[in-house]
């Protein structure tokens, strides 16, 4: 007996000992998950889930991470740099100069094509004509919805439809409303709320900056 209580106290004494020789450290942090490395053993664990050792990821923040260790809480900073998930995006910017006429004109692509437009906040989506659409590869007539549009010169039959992708230096976007009008109007193909809404704009120094959302 006397020597089983030897046992049982020199494992109160030690076990903690070799707990507490355990490495934890937090070597990357994402969105709702760190990645553990707990004695080698490296894992993604998200929040609310227990990794090696039946560490759990309590929280994480862009700092570190709080872990439940042998059921004591604690904060764990960063190790190492170990990802990007949680770096400070850059925003994408474009500049544009005042042109002809003292209007904003900018190089740009639809689908992946080139296309010169005509920057108008004036306008309420991309715009285009038949001409436009038909060198684009566009079937508006198909993919399209018939309406009616107020132009300058009056009424016009145009056609809603959206674009894969509308891109002008590093800024795209996906999925933006176009109208396609019937006829040789707008000459050139405007540039509307529908694409500069999706990002930011904004003038400055006689620049149109553009600027993408984070």
């Amino acid at each position: 007996m006397h020597l089983r209580h030897c046992l049982v106290v020199l494992g109160l004494l030690f076990g903690p000992l070799c707990w507490a020789a355990s490495q934890v450290q937090v070597v990357g942090l994402f969105p709702g998950a760190a990645v553990l490395n707990v004695d080698g053993q490296r894992k993604l664990v998200r929040v609310g889930q227990s990794g090696p050792g039946g560490v759990q990821v309590v929280s994480v923040d862009k700092q570190g991470a709080v872990l439940r260790v042998d059921g004591v809480e604690r904060s764990y900073p960063l190790s190492r740099e170990y990802s990007a998930g949680f770096a400070e995006p850059v925003k994408k910017r474009l500049s544009i100069a005042k042109g002809i006429g003292g209007h904003y004109w900018v190089a740009g692509s639809i689908n992946g094509q080139s296309v010169q437009f005509l920057v108008d906040t004036g306008a309420t989506s991309v715009a285009l004509n038949e001409g436009h659409a038909k060198r684009l590869g566009i079937d508006y007539r198909v993919s399209g919805r018939p309406l009616q549009v107020n132009t300058a010169s009056g009424i016009a039959r145009g056609w809603q439809v959206k674009l894969d992708r509308v891109k002008l230096g590093e800024l795209e976007v996906l999925g933006v409303e176009a109208v396609v009008l019937e006829g040789g109007a707008p000459h050139e193909a405007l540039l509307g709320m529908s694409y500069l809404g999706r990002v930011g704009w904004r003038e400055e120094q006689g620049m149109l900056v553009l600027e993408s959302k984070l």
